[in-house]
């Protein structure tokens, strides 16, 4: 069953534009669903997870091109850089727009080919999991989240409400579509073999791992962090590996779409915040396998259930800017004197701040930190707190409470 994907109006833009476009995202988040789906019967699918047809395209690249004729889907097409060169001549000689439709797992290696060979000639867009309007099928009715009355307004009559413990399995089971669809399939055994094909094919090849039980605790290690500023010393402490070490692997699970590093604000005005960034995971189910919680009812009670809805709640957030093809201007707010706001949404040199709180019934208490705001020398436009009321309510003149549920 296709779900259909909120990214999918801007991706049919910005193909009319490219003589190429990539989709890039991590394993098993739809990429190559998502792009047949769209495909017509002229494009010609290919995947270099095919043996032979990745030695053709890394031996002989221009054969390749020749038996492979646009337009075209390759799959995976990291694994063949050697194939760059020539879909950029080939974009120059046919001046067409939507020749090439390519898909990659991996950013870290990928960006530098695609920057030196593709330039001008490729639209880059991200896939996320699954978000729950997609779910929904409320894909083709919201734009980027941003907590102004009226978006409230229209999420509010298009959603619907989320209880507690529907929250709480939905956070559990995650946003790959392969789990997250079919209720049928287990957890356990997918989550399980999606990190030991991750450390097999992947992380081997970008890291050169050469102890995978010690990458395995880093993994565990940094799920166990989701939701809190990065700190390198205490998780290369943790997880028994050197600082270098480290911060080569948190790099390169950004790279490859796993976890998210939300950037603190600051501004030369502003030298008494904090500088580090907060990490999250992107999916709420691989974070939760990974901390050993296995019912939503443990997770709800248990001592990571504020972090992993916060963690489940920027992922949501961040699908619905990066799946209308938009950089989702956020940053958190923390300074010396430990004020903090979770997120801060810099859109038309305004802020608009938000909370994420798990409560039923927040206050006036819950934005205290909101007037800090006023010594960054920007206008603070609406806010709000993301909380798990059934219905918005105004808390302030410029503050409402969103329902969970609506984002």
């Amino acid at each position: 069953m296709y779900l259909s994907r909120t990214l999918e109006y801007f991706f049919k833009k910005a193909a009319l534009q490219f003589p190429a476009m990539l989709v890039t995202g991590a394993r098993q988040v739809g990429k190559t669903t998502f792009l047949k789906h769209m495909m017509d019967q002229e494009r010609t699918y290919v995947t270099l997870d095919d043996p032979i047809l990745l030695s053709l395209a890394k031996e002989d690249p221009s054969l390749f091109m020749q038996r492979f004729r646009p337009p075209l889907l390759i799959d995976e097409i990291q694994y063949a850089p050697e194939l760059l060169p020539y879909i950029k001549m080939e974009a120059d000689k046919e001046q067409t727009a939507s020749l090439f439709w390519l898909t990659g797992s991996q950013q870290f290696h990928l960006m530098k080919g695609i920057s030196e060979s593709l330039a001008g000639r490729v639209g880059i867009v991200q896939l996320l999991g699954l978000s729950r309007q997609e779910c929904l099928g409320n894909s083709a009715f919201f734009g980027p989240f941003i907590p102004t009355p009226d978006e409230i307004k229209t999420r509010e009559n298009k959603s619907s409400s989320l209880s507690l413990k529907d929250l709480y399995k939905t956070i559990l089971r995650g946003s790959y579509p392969a789990i997250a669809v079919s209720e049928q399939k287990d957890r356990y055994i997918f989550y399980s073999s999606y990190v030991q094909s991750y450390l097999q094919r992947d992380i081997r090849d970008l890291a050169k791992v050469g102890d995978e039980m010690a990458f395995l605790r880093f993994l565990r290690v940094s799920a166990s962090r989701t939701g809190q500023i990065l700190n390198l010393a205490e998780l290369a402490r943790d997880a028994d590996v050197s600082p270098n070490t480290a911060k080569n692997w948190i790099s390169i699970l950004q790279a490859s779409g796993v976890i998210y590093l939300l950037e603190p604000y600051f501004s030369n005005t502003t030298k008494r915040l904090v500088k580090t960034p907060k990490l999250y995971f992107l999916d709420t189910g691989l974070c939760t396998y990974l901390t050993e919680w296995s019912t939503p009812e443990t997770l709800e009670a248990g001592a990571m259930a504020g972090p992993i809805l916060e963690t489940w709640i920027m992922a949501e957030l961040l699908k619905s800017w990066w799946h209308n093809g938009l950089r989702a201007p956020f940053y958190y707010y923390r300074d010396k004197d430990q004020k903090e706001i979770d997120l801060l949404i810099i859109k038309d040199g305004s802020i608009y701040p938000i909370e994420f709180k798990k409560t039923a019934s927040p206050g006036k208490h819950s934005v205290r930190h909101f007037n800090v705001l006023q010594k960054l020398n920007m206008p603070v436009a609406s806010g709000g707190v993301i909380c798990l009321m059934e219905q918005p309510l105004p808390l302030t003149e410029n503050i409402m409470s969103i329902p969970v549920g609506l984002i």
